[in-house]
């Protein structure tokens, strides 16, 4: 059975995508990748079915990942029972995804675990912005990614291969 993190924010375009992407690669190079399910939605419905934003894309080709496949979609109530971690880009986002969220689910934000980041860290929205924003957003799922493989692999059980 896999363990299931879905990264949350609001259009599922730029930031939670880039995430998804990043994280799924980082977990692969841990050795997890057989042992986590990795998705990404939004809190809201706007852009459903249509691809990344064309910049968070090509940001993540330039550093060599493949966002080409990724097409939106909003966070469905329903999921919560197949899903272990959810992992908000913000606290906007975080409350709305607590509002939904029955008692004990496991809900944080993402760059709670970067060890760097200052606790209530964000990973900002670089929607109206600039390139830079869209680098600044890779680092921070970097970092985050990292981290949280790094927690997965010390806490998620493993086969022994018996």
């Amino acid at each position: 059975m896999s363990y299931h993190v879905c990264l949350v924010c609001m259009g599922n375009i730029c930031r939670s995508p880039m995430a998804e992407i990043v994280l799924r690669a980082t977990l692969a190079g841990h050795g997890l990748g057989d042992l986590v399910t990795v998705d990404s939605a939004g809190t809201g419905d706007w852009h459903q079915g249509g691809p990344m934003d064309a910049r968070a894309a090509a940001m993540l080709a330039d550093h060599g990942y493949d966002g080409s496949q990724h097409r939106a979609r909003q966070f469905l109530p329903d999921w919560w029972g197949g899903i272990d971690l959810v992992l908000a880009m913000d606290a906007r986002n975080l409350d709305a995804l607590r509002r939904l969220a029955p008692a004990g689910a496991d809900v944080r934000l993402f760059r709670s675990f970067d060890p760097a980041a200052p606790p209530g860290a964000e990973v900002p929205d670089p929607y109206y912005g600039e390139r830079e924003g869209f680098a600044e957003v890779l680092r921070m799922v970097e970092a985050a990614s990292a981290g949280l493989a790094g927690h997965l692999a010390a806490t998620l059980p493993r086969s022994t291969g018996v």
